[in-house]
């Protein structure tokens, strides 16, 4: 089974950090590529016990505010 989950993608330095919105689960990499591909392993490890719930669909905008 496969689920589609929403990711924010962010550099630190020199990592890329992915963040899955949906459950708060994160993972690095030093190339955005594998900062996912260690995103969707620890995204399947924190399910691997666990029933998938169901997640309502997540819109990711911009914002711009005047400071």
């Amino acid at each position: 089974m496969t689920k589609t989950f929403t990711v924010v993608i962010q550099q630190e330095d020199d990592w890329y950090v992915a963040s899955c919105v949906e459950n708060n689960v994160a993972s690095q990499g030093k190339t955005i590529d594998d900062a996912i591909i260690n995103l969707r392993e620890a995204v399947a490890l924190y399910y691997q016990d666990e029933p998938i719930p169901i997640f309502h669909p997540a819109f990711v905008t911009t914002l711009e505010v005047a400071i």
